[in-house]
Order: structure tokens, then C-alpha cells, then sequence
């Protein structure tokens, strides 16, 4: 009997995972919301709606059936965040408790401030954890260009396994055993790259983006910290390497919507015309109150949460960002909190 995986997730991503998984010769039962998207997957070999252009392997098979996923080997996590918990509510019945589970999806739970594998604490304890990110755009993955992502978990040997089936010539991963980091950084970037946007369609040049980038890595690394994760993730393909993606690229899609924040678009005007979800506007809020239960300073990451739910002006949020007390650029290791030393 041939070993099959699933996918729990019909967008872009989810689609590019099937695709990684389907091109080393394993079957791929693959979740999707939509009907249109199961209709054109299983007829067509194409996902027209969210990754156009892409002809799939006929080895991926999708329903809309979330018991079509029971007897997977793996099962791989990609809706969006804040549907994660009722997903897996729903995946629970149908999915053996070996069966590990890899989380794919980038953001924190709003209505928890958990981040997704202690969502999956909760709703499905028994089975091992998984995750992966990293530099990953979909349409670039499936299309065979070369790219390279994290896959942590505490179970090192379980993560070398699952990287040694889905490794090849174009999709590279590496293993890791910090699980919070991998997670922390996918989730923490959206929110810079909305950041990012904003400060493109402002119109505040190339040196306030690369500002922003650094400064935001450091903040990154506090929450992160903050949280159990290690810095060397942090500094890895699941932090700084998925920020530069993110920030640097028009197909960003928390970047694209920050750009049109800077040129003068109210948020829900950018959300109404958009199919796509971007996981940065849900994460801020809640990165926002996870830095406030820590006490952790994210001058940034407060910036772009204030501009999207405060109605702050981006102007005056720059010169107060501008302004702010003097301060050294590398803090202490250990020291994360608000009582940073000033510079006298």
C-alpha cells in the first residue's frame, strides 16, 4: 500500500505543498473549501482560482470531505489561522493520534493569542507537532524554482525523516527543533511587511524600509525570545529569510495591502477588493495584546496595529517613531523588556 499525504488547505500554499509532496511519487488527498476548487483540481489538474497557470500531478486528489483525510501517513496545516482550531475540531474524529501533523499556516490566534501548535494542543493533543516556514511563495514553489524552508520539531529525528521525503532538487528543507520560533517568525512578519507597505506607499524611500526591516527583525526576536524561542531561528530561513521575502516583493500580499494604507485607502476599502486573506491585519491585533501581556516594546509592530485598528496617522507615527528616546542597537541577550538602558 502506497503512503499518502494529506493537505488541509486549497489556497495557494496548500496547493504548492500537494505539488512538493505529489512530485517525489506520494499520493496527495488534498482539503479544500471551495467546490470550484475540488471541481477544478480533480478535472482539470489546476487550481485556476488560487494558483493559476500551475499544471498539478494527477496523483493530488481533493474533496471537500474532511474524513477523505483519514489514514493519511502526515497530514500538512495550511488554512488560514484564525480557522485552524475549527478545522481541527472537525479533522479530531477522522486522524489516528500518530499521525503527525505540520503546521504550514502563519499567524496567532485572535481570540487566544496562541500561536498554532498550541491551538493543536487543545484541539488535537495526541498527535505529534510539526512545523514548517520559511521564504515561500507559492507560485514559485510548485513551479519548481529553488526554495528553502524550516521544519522544526522537538522530535528532531521525526522532522529528518519528513525532510528526507520531501526534499529534491528544487525544494530544500532544513531541520530545527524550535518549534515557537518557526512559528513566531511566519507570523511576526506579516505585520512587518504591512509595515513595509506602508512606508513604500507613503512614499518615505528605500532607507525607511530597510529601517524598518532591521529594526523589525530585532522585534521579532523580542517576542520570539520572550516566548522560548532561540535567536539562531529567529536569524534562519523562519525569521529573517521569510521578512526579506515579504518585505522586499510586490507579490507579498501584507506588503500590497500596506502600500495601498500609505497611498491613502482605508483598510476595509483594501479588504473589500480583495479574495485573498492577509494574515498580517488579524495577527497585529493579536501580536499587539500578546506584546502588552509580556511587556515587551514593539514600537513597530504597535505602529502598524495602530494604524489599522486606531485610525492612527501614519504621519505622526513616524515622527514619533523618529523621535523616541535614544537607545544602543544590540540589547543585551537577556534583556527584552521596557526597561531597556538609554542612551544618556
Amino acid at each position: 500500500m502506497s503512503v499518502c499525504f494529506g493537505v488541509v488547505g486549497g489556497g495557494a500554499w496548500g496547493t504548492a505543498l500537494a505539488q512538493i509532496i505529489a512530485t517525489k511519487s506520494f499520493d496527495v488527498r488534498l482539503w479544500a473549501y471551495e467546490p470550484d476548487t475540488v471541481d477544478d483540481i480533480n478535472r482539470h489538474h489546476e487550481n485556476r482560482q488560487w494558483l493559476a497557470g500551475v499544471p498539478l500531478s494527477k496523483r493530488i486528489v481533493a474533496s471537500g470531505e474532511v474524513s477523505f483525510l483519514s489514514g493519511c501517513a502526515t497530514l500538512f496545516l495550511v488554512p488560514p489561522a484564525q480557522h485552524m482550531r475549527r478545522l481541527t475540531h472537525q479533522l479530531r474524529p477522522h486522524i489516528d493520534v500518530a499521525c503527525p501533523l505540520v503546521v504550514c499556516s502563519k499567524g496567532i490566534e485572535l481570540s487566544s493569542g496562541l500561536l498554532m501548535h498550541e491551538v493543536l494542543a487543545q484541539t488535537m493533543p495526541n498527535n505529534p507537532v510539526l512545523a514548517l516556514s520559511g521564504p515561500t511563495f507559492a507560485d514559485e514553489t510548485a513551479r519548481g524554482l529553488p526554495t528553502s524552508a524550516l521544519l522544526a520539531c522537538q522530535d528532531t529525528d521525526k522532522a529528518n525523516g519528513l525532510c528526507e521525503m520531501l526534499s529534491g532538487e528544487t525544494f530544500r528543507p532544513y531541520v530545527g527543533d524550535d518549534v515557537v520560533g518557526c512559528l513566531m517568525g511566519g507570523a511576526v512578519k506579516n505585520v512587518l511587511a504591512i509595515g513595509a507597505g506602508i512606508v513604500l506607499g507613503r512614499g518615505y524611500g528605500e532607507n525607511a524600509r530597510a529601517a524598518m526591516i532591521t529594526r523589525g527583525i530585532v522585534e521579532m526576536a523580542r517576542i520570539a525570545q520572550a516566548c522560548g524561542a532561540k535567536r539562531e531561528t529567529v536569524n534562519g530561513l523562519a525569521g529573517c529569510g521569510d521578512v526579506i521575502l515579504t518585505c522586499m516583493s510586490e507579490k507579498s500580499r501584507s506588503q500590497s495591502l500596506g502600500v495601498r494604507l500609505g497611498k491613502g485607502e482605508s483598510l476595509q476599502q483594501v479588504l473589500d477588493s480583495r479574495k485573498t486573506v492577509a494574515e498580517g491585519v488579524a495577527t497585529a491585533k493579536s501580536l499587539f495584546e500578546l506584546a502588552e501581556r509580556k511587556n515587551i516594546d514593539m514600537p513597530l509592530c504597535r505602529a502598524v496595529h495602530d494604524i489599522l485598528y486606531e485610525g492612527a496617522d501614519i504621519d505622526d507615527r513616524v515622527r514619533q517613531l523618529m523621535t523616541r528616546p535614544l537607545t544602543v542597537e544590540q540589547e543585551p541577550a537577556q534583556d527584552n523588556v521596557r526597561h531597556i538602558k538609554r542612551v544618556r
